[in-house]
C-alpha cells in the first residue's frame, strides 16, 4: 500500500539549557515550561497550527502554510520576551525555533521524515530566542513577512544527506524595530572542491522570443531541477539561484566557480510551425567542455504533456551521463573511494547486457561495499547485476536472486525511501513467484521517482507472469518513452515480443523482436523469439536463420531449459498455457529440445 505523505510547514521548538534549569529547580522549571506552553497555545491556534507532539522540553508543530508557521514563531518569541521580563536571567525559559517546509510521512497523528528532521536540526543550530528557517521555507515567505533575514549560506546538518541553505530571522524588524545584524564575519575559508554530482540547470533560452511560451520554457527548467534532485547523492542548485542568470550573457566556467558545481546544464526551446525543438548540453564546469548533447524535435501538442515527457526523458538520460562523467573522473583519480568505485561499476553496468559487463560492474560494486558497507548505491547496483545475470541466463537462479534480495533489502534498511532499492526488490519478487508484491514495489518506486523507466518494464514482466500478457506492451512502451536509448531497451522490447508470442500475435511479436535485435545485436533472446514468430508466419528459412544466430550467442539454450526457467518464475495457469504454443513454435524454428 502506498505511504501517506504530504508537504507540510513544520516547526520544532526547544528550551535552551533545559537540563541545567531542571538540575537547579526541577519543580519550578517544569511549572514554568508548562505555563509558557499554555500561554502559547492560543497563538498556535490563531495561526492554524497544531501541536503534533511534546517531547519533554520540546514541541513539534505543523501549520497549513510556511507564512503562518514563521509568523507564529515570531509571535511566540515576542511572547517569551514579555513573559520573561520580570524573571531573573538565570531562570528564564528561552526558546530556540526551527521552521522547514518539507515532505513528511503520516503515521496516525504523527509526522516523520527528513522534513521533520531538518526542522529539528535548524532548531538546534538556532541562537537562543531566535528563529532559523530553511531555504525552502524562505522562498515561500520572502516579501510576505515584515522581517529581516540573514542568509547563513549552505549548512551541513547532522544525518541530512545534502547541505541545507539556512536563514536566520531577525525578530526585531517585525514590529518596526531595526533588524538585528550579525557581527562582521571572519574571512571565509578557502572554498572546498565541488562535490560529486553537483549541477545547476541554467534557465533555458526561449529562442524566437514568443512570450506565450515563456512559462513553458521556465517550467522545463524548474521541473528538471526538481527531478534531478531525486538522484541519490546529487547536489542541485535551487531554482531561484539559477534564475538569477536568466537573460544574461554568461561565462559558464565563472558560473561553475561562483556556485561551486562540477556540471552545468543549459538548453533552449524553439517553436517552428507545428513543431517544438528542445536542445540541451551538459557541460563540465571546470573545463567548459561539452560532455553530452541531446535534441528533442516533436510535433506541437499539449504543452503540459510535452513538458512532462521532455523532462522525464532528460532526467533519465542525465542520470546516466552524470554517472559516466563521475566514472571518468574516478579513473583519473589516484585513490578511489567507495563512491568512485560505485560510479565505475555503473559505467560498466550501462555498457550493455552482457556477462562480462555485469561481472565487471559487480566487481566494482563489491569493492565499493567492502570500502563502505553502508554504500546504498553500491548495494543496489550489485543486486541489479545479479538480477540481470538471471535475465540473460548466466547465473544460478536461486543463489543470484537470494543475493539480490539480501542486498536490496539491506539497502532499504539504510534508506527506506530509495526508489531504486524498491525497484530492485520488486524485480526479485517478480522472479521468485511473488509477482503481485513485485509489481507493488515497482509502483512504489515510481511514486518516489516517476522517471524510473526500468520500473515500468519490470511491471510489464510481472503482468505477464500473473497471466495478463495483453497488458505488458503498455508498460514497455512507457519505459521506452522515458528512456528510448536505454542500455536495457533491447531486453524491454524482448519482453513485449515474448508477451505477443504468448498471445499468438505473431506479426506483432516479430516486429518487437526485430526492434530488440536492432537495439542490441549481442543479446541472444530476441533472435529466438523472432524465430518462433517467423515460424508461425510460415517463413521457416528466416526463422531457422534467426534461431541459429540466437544459439550462437546462447549455446546452452534449449526448450527444456526454457521450460525449467519459466516454471521457476510462475505457476499461474494462464501464463503456463500461453507458453505451450510458443514452445511448439521454437521447435518449428529449430530450437533443440535438450
Amino acid at each position: 500500500m502506498a505511504e501517506n505523505r504530504r508537504l507540510a510547514a513544520i516547526m520544532a521548538v526547544d528550551v535552551v539549557g533545559y537540563s541545567r534549569l531542571m538540575g537547579e529547580d526541577e519543580a519550578g522549571t517544569a511549572r514554568a515550561v508548562r505555563e509558557h506552553r499554555e500561554a502559547a497555545r492560543p497563538i498556535v491556534a490563531a495561526f492554524g497550527g497544531r501541536i503534533v507532539k511534546t517531547m519533554g522540553d520540546g514541541l513539534l508543530l505543523e501549520f497549513p502554510s510556511v507564512v503562518a508557521a514563521v509568523e507564529c514563531a515570531i509571535a511566540i518569541q515576542k511572547l517569551m520576551v514579555e513573559g520573561n521580563a520580570e524573571t531573573p536571567e538565570a531562570k528564564r525559559i528561552v526558546y530556540r525555533i526551527g521552521v522547514n517546509l518539507g515532505d513528511v510521512l503520516i503515521e496516525g497523528d504523527d509526522i516523520l521524515g527528513d522534513g521533520v528532521n531538518i526542522a529539528a536540526r535548524l532548531e538546534a543550530l538556532c541562537e537562543p530566542g531566535g528563529v532559523m528557517i530553511s531555504g525552502a521555507a524562505y522562498e515561500h515567505i520572502r516579501g510576505r513577512i515584515h522581517a529581516a533575514f540573514v542568509d547563513l549560506g549552505e549548512q551541513a546538518l547532522k544525518n541530512i544527506a545534502r547541505p541545507v541553505r539556512v536563514y536566520e530571522l531577525a525578530i526585531g524588524a517585525s514590529n518596526g524595530a531595526p533588524a538585528q545584524t550579525k557581527p562582521t564575519p571572519a574571512p571565509a575559508p578557502e572554498k572546498s572542491a565541488p562535490q560529486r554530482l553537483s549541477i545547476v540547470v541554467l534557465p533555458f533560452a526561449n529562442i524566437g522570443g514568443d512570450s506565450g511560451h515563456e512559462h513553458f520554457v521556465d517550467g522545463v527548467t524548474e521541473s528538471l531541477t526538481t527531478d534531478l534532485s531525486r538522484i541519490r547523492g546529487s547536489f542541485v542548485i535551487g531554482r531561484n539561484t539559477a534564475f538569477t542568470y536568466k537573460g544574461k550573457p554568461v561565462d559558464l566556467k565563472q558560473i561553475g566557480r561562483e556556485l561551486n558545481v562540477r556540471y552545468l546544464l543549459e538548453g533552449s526551446v524553439q517553436r517552428g510551425g507545428n513543431r517544438m525543438r528542445v536542445n540541451v548540453q551538459l557541460i563540465d564546469a571546470e573545463s567548459g567542455s561539452h560532455l553530452w548533447a541531446e535534441r528533442f524535435d516533436k510535433p506541437l501538442a499539449d504543452l503540459f504533456d510535452m513538458q512532462d515527457e521532455i523532462v522525464a526523458r532528460l532526467a533519465g538520460a542525465l542520470n546516466v551521463q552524470l554517472i559516466a562523467a563521475e566514472a571518468r573522473r574516478a579513473e583519473r583519480a589516484s585513490n578511489s573511494d567507495s563512491m568512485d568505485l560505485y560510479f565505475e561499476g555503473m559505467a560498466w553496468f550501462n555498457r550493455g547486457l552482457t556477462r562480462d559487463n555485469l561481472a565487471q560492474a559487480r566487481i566494482c560494486f563489491d569493492r565499493a561495499i567492502i570500502a563502505d558497507r553502508d554504500n546504498v548505491d553500491a548495494l543496489i547496483g550489485s543486486a541489479r547485476t545479479h538480477v540481470n545475470e538471471v535475465a540473460i541466463g548466466g547465473a544460478n537462479l536461486r543463489a543470484a536472486l537470494l543475493a539480490a534480495e539480501t542486498q536490496s533489502a539491506g539497502a532499504l534498511s539504510l534508506v527506506p525511501d530509495d526508489a531504486r532499492g524498491h525497484m530492485a526488490l520488486g524485480v526479485v519478487y517478480i522472479y521468485t513467484r511473488r509477482a503481485g508484491q513485485g509489481i507493488a514495489e515497482c509502483e512504489h518506486a515510481l511514486a518516489l521517482d516517476r522517471n524510473l523507466a526500468q520500473a515500468h518494464a519490470n511491471i510489464g514482466l510481472g503482468k505477464n507472469l500473473i497471466g495478463r500478457p495483453e497488458e505488458t506492451e503498455t508498460h514497455i512502451v512507457e519505459a521506452l518513452r522515458l528512456s528510448p536509448r536505454d542500455t536495457m531497451a533491447s531486453a524491454w522490447m524482448f519482453l513485449a515480443g515474448n508477451a505477443k508470442n504468448q498471445l499468438g500475435l505473431w506479426d506483432q511479436a516479430a516486429a518487437w523482436h526485430q526492434r530488440a535485435i536492432e537495439a542490441d545485436r549481442n543479446f541472444g533472446h530476441p533472435y529466438i523469439g523472432l524465430g518462433a514468430a517467423l515460424a508461425r508466419l510460415g517463413r521457416l528459412d528466416e526463422a531457422r536463420s534467426a534461431v541459429k544466430a540466437g544459439l550462437a550467442l546462447r549455446p546452452s539454450f534449449s526448450i527444456a531449459a526454457a521450460r525449467a526457467f519459466a516454471e521457476a518464475l510462475s505457476d499461474n495457469p494462464t501464463y503456463r498455457a500461453g507458453l505451450e504454443p510458443l514452445r511448439e513454435s521454437m521447435r518449428m524454428a529449430g530450437v533443440p529440445e535438450q
